[in-house]
Formats: C-alpha cells, structure tokens, sequence
C-alpha cells in the first residue's frame, strides 16, 4: 500500500526542495518513501526522482514535435501526463512505498486546474491520498496575499476533494515574530480580520473580508505547520499530520 501526498502551491512556494528535504528526513527515521516529479518542464531537481514523468515526456520534445512554444508546450504536456498514468502506477507498484511524495508541476494551474490533474490524481492510484498545500511565507505576510493564497487553497481542495495539509513553507526566510503573526491568523478569524482592517483598504480591504469570511462560511480551516526545509523545522509535525491521515496516527512504516 502506497499512502500518496501531492505537494501543491504557487511557483516559487519551495514544492521541489520539500520534496528533497522530507523525503531524506524520512528516510533518515526509517521510513519507506519514493518521490515522483510531475513536471516534464524542470531542468534541475535538487533530488533524483525515483520515478520521473521526464521519462515519458518532455517539454522539448512536445515543442519540436508539435511546433509550440514553451508555454504552449507546458499545457500540452500537462494532458498528455495523463495518458502515462498507467506507467507512473506500474513503476509505483514496482517500488512498492509506503508512501510516495508527488512534487507537481512548478505553475500550479497546470496540475490543479486543467482536467487532467484531477484525472492523475484520482487514477494514479486507489490507495489513500492527501495534498501538502504550500503557503509561501514571504508572499504570505501581506493579510492581501495570505487571503489570496486561502482562496488558492480553497479552490485546490474543491478540485480534488481528498484531506489538505497546509504547510508555511520557506520560514527560515522571515523573522518568527512574522511566522507567529502568520500562525495566528491561521488559527483565529478575528486576528485576521483586525489584520485586513489595519492594513488594508478600499476594494483590496472589501474583497479580503469578503473572500476570507466565504471561506470561513464553508467550513474550510487552514491551521498551518511552519516548514523550512533547509533546517527541517516542522518536519515532525508535518510527518504527524500525514500519520493522522494515513495511518490513524500510527507510524506509516514499521
């Protein structure tokens, strides 16, 4: 049984150094993970993938192939993914894991909002399956962005419909006085509603109100896990929360 997390957020939000540092620290506390990259367009990784979309696809090829450019190449290429799911799952049954960190494509509208992400997700595999959701912690520090970035989120998760966990990604890059404001207004609705008060107005201050208390109206919560995955901060915490939701808490490998 093979637990999947896809790992989505905007570009830039750190999917493919999680993807590298987590992986490692898992297997440092001796649990059975692989790592698969969805994105046919990376040059480099900072991991060597254990199964690779690139080699089945790639963007230079799509682009001499059908004579596209690169963006019109990243958005064929993000359906043709979809025609090499049996592939992906057959290497996935090869190598067997416990559990499998996905490290999807660097522009999050290819993976997310196309057809095909969806689609992968949901054929890749019937074994149990979460989203890592990253909030970039130095886009996030505006109370603007971090209610843009609930939305984003919100949207993600209306898409997919399997269990988020949602992580501040890069806060070895801010001062933990900002990670601490940030956590708190995770956590609690007013603190920021005070924030969008103070800082914002006009239409931005409108629209912050509006979209964060229609989300709120749905249910959806956001408590986010501080993460750097340069000291490996929050890695206990993210790893329990994956535990939690694949395995009842327990470990995943014994």
């Amino acid at each position: 049984m093979a637990f999947i997390a896809f790992i989505i957020g905007t570009a830039g939000s750190g999917k493919s150094l999680l993807t590298a540092s987590f992986s490692e620290w898992l297997k440092v506390n001796e649990q059975n993970v692989a790592t698969l990259n969805l994105d046919p367009g990376v040059i480099r990784l900072p991991y060597t993938p254990d199964i690779d979309i690139r080699d089945y696809i790639t963007i230079d090829e799509i682009m001499e192939e059908y004579e596209l450019g690169p963006n019109g190449a990243l958005i064929m290429a993000a359906d043709l993914i979809a025609s090499e799911v049996e592939n992906l799952s057959r290497e996935i049954e090869e190598i067997d894991p416990d559990i499998l960190l996905v490290d999807t494509p660097g522009q999050m509208e290819l993976f997310a909002f196309r057809a095909s992400g969806p689609y992968i997700a949901s054929e890749i595999s019937k074994e149990p399956r979460a989203i890592i959701y990253l909030f970039d912690s130095v886009f996030s520090l505006n109370p603007l962005n971090y209610v843009s970035n609930m939305f984003l989120s919100a949207a993600v998760y209306m898409r997919f419909l399997l269990p988020q966990v949602h992580v501040l990604s890069k806060c070895d890059l801010i001062p933990q006085e900002s990670i601490e404001t940030i956590i708190e207004w995770s956590e609690d609705r007013a603190t920021l509603e005070s924030a969008i008060e103070e800082k914002l107005e006009g239409t931005k201050r409108l629209l912050s109100h509006r979209l964060s208390r229609a989300i709120y109206q749905l249910g959806l919560n956001f408590p986010l896990i501080p993460v750097s995955a340069k000291t490996n901060e929050g890695f206990v915490e993210l790893n329990a929360a994956l535990e939690r939701i694949f395995a009842g808490g327990e470990k995943i490998t014994y």
